[in-house]
């Protein structure tokens, strides 16, 4: 009964979606359980490249059932758009399961996400404009539309008048912008559900009947702990849990039924959007690790912004998630470097003289937000790494860089990722087993 849920350690775009891939071979249901279509994944088969947003990362396994669970917000656009393109080139997506309480994403909301951004200037949070935090309020505010309702015209057709009733005063009013139709946006979402019907099932019971039966589940996180509404550098979040304790309420599976813990990071650190990012280099060396690691956004094609690791994330990351081990990848981005700085702890200026040392995450982020990082440096490597299959063969320095990466985020790095294609990786222990 493996359940095994695989989270992003960092800020996002870590390359989850190669570890998913890399552990989906081995597994039976992959299943996403936060976030919607601001998530980007790059899976890399062969000589092929995918970009998925939406779907799960296992969709490319024909051996795997990729599930989209109740966490996710849905906009049904995008799924087909997505669907189509990966069938165009050979993918067979029949398998997809989509869970019937997934909340929609209506074509307000991203005229909502794009208005309110705008309005907010220079505090404005970074969002990709997708509706994903207007979806999510109007789950909280409970006049949201579930995946199940597209399939009821009537009740459709309440829940978005009931939705648009403020919507339309507030873009009338605040924005200036004319409002949206009920019966235009009403028909449009009955015809998207006409074509998601074939897909939609009970996700909850599927992966519990799955894990009952010996099958084993792989939940899959959009985003990264950093970017969690809880637990990340709030404001600048998401709108979802992409924690580990996210996968239980994203599919209806309890946690006694998850046994692995697999958090992914990058021998670096990125970051898209605003809000604090202690390690940040805004100098040659963040140019330089943006243009070797090939760090622009899957989803928007936004620069990443650039750091060097940061230890202190993630033993955050290893705290809040209960993390059993590390998938840490884009190791050879930094090939060619003499010294390789690493940050174990922040320093952080009171304002009256005193400063104060962080080893552990300031709970308040104002506190975050202020942080120096107090680097350790570690001599670098220059031999190409991206064909070594056993850890033993890495250039010494390289093995000592892991190690020390290893006991500083007090969790074992389990895998390495050594390039960009399928079989790039290292498995220095089973991540199934």
């Amino acid at each position: 009964m493996p359940g095994i849920v695989l989270i992003g350690a960092q800020w996002g775009d870590e390359g989850k979606g190669k570890a998913t891939d890399l552990i989906g071979t081995k597994v039976d249901y992959v299943a996403r359980f936060n976030g919607g279509n601001n998530a980007g994944h790059t899976v890399v088969v062969g000589d092929e490249t995918y970009a998925l947003h939406l779907l799960p990362s296992g969709v490319v396994n024909p051996h795997v059932t990729p599930v989209i669970g109740n966490g996710v917000v849905v906009d049904p656009e995008v799924l087909f758009e997505e669907i189509d393109g990966l069938e165009s080139r050979g993918v067979d997506c029949s398998r997809l399961k989509v869970s019937e309480s997934a909340q929609v994403i209506a074509p307000y909301h991203r005229v909502i996400d794009k208005v309110t951004e705008r309005f907010l200037g220079k505090h404005k949070i970074g969002t990709t404009g997708r509706g994903i935090g207007p979806a999510y309020a109007d789950k909280i505010n409970r006049v949201g539309i579930r995946v199940h309702d597209l399939f009821d015209a009537e009740r459709l057709r309440d829940k978005v008048e009931a939705s648009l009733h403020q919507k339309n005063q507030m873009l009338v009013k605040l924005y200036n912008r004319r409002p949206i139709d009920v019966d235009e946006t009403t028909d449009e979402l009955l015809k998207l559900g006409e074509r998601l019907k074939p897909y939609v099932a009970n996700t909850s019971l599927l992966l519990n009947n799955a894990l009952d039966e010996g099958k084993t589940v792989l939940f899959e996180g959009g985003q990264a702990t950093m970017l969690d509404v809880d637990h990340g550098t709030y404001p600048f979040v998401t709108s979802s849990n992409p924690t580990a304790g996210g996968a239980c309420t994203g599919t209806g599976v309890g946690p006694t039924k998850i046994d692995r813990v697999i958090g992914v990071a990058k021998a670096y650190v990125t970051r898209v959007g605003e809000g604090p990012f202690p390690t940040e280099l805004n100098d040659d060396s963040g140019e330089w690790l943006r243009t070797q690691g090939h760090e622009f956004g899957v989803t928007t094609g936004r620069p990443r912004r650039c750091g060097w690791f940061d230890a202190v994330v993630t033993r955050y990351a290893t705290q809040v998630n209960g993390l059993t081990d590390i998938v840490l990848t884009k190791l050879d981005v930094l090939t060619g470097l003499n010294e390789i700085p690493i940050c174990v702890a922040y320093d952080v200026d009171n304002g009256d003289g005193t400063h104060t040392r962080y080893e552990d995450m300031p709970v308040d982020q104002a506190a975050f937000a202020k942080a120096t990082p107090v680097y350790e440096t570690m001599p670098g490597w220059t031999e190409d790494i991206s064909t070594v299959h056993k850890f033993e063969d890495l250039p010494a320095n390289t093995q000592a860089y892991v190690k020390r990466l290893e006991e500083i985020s007090n969790c074992r790095i389990s895998a390495i990722g050594t390039g960009p294609q399928r079989d790039h990786i290292i498995e220095v222990r089973s991540l199934v087993d």
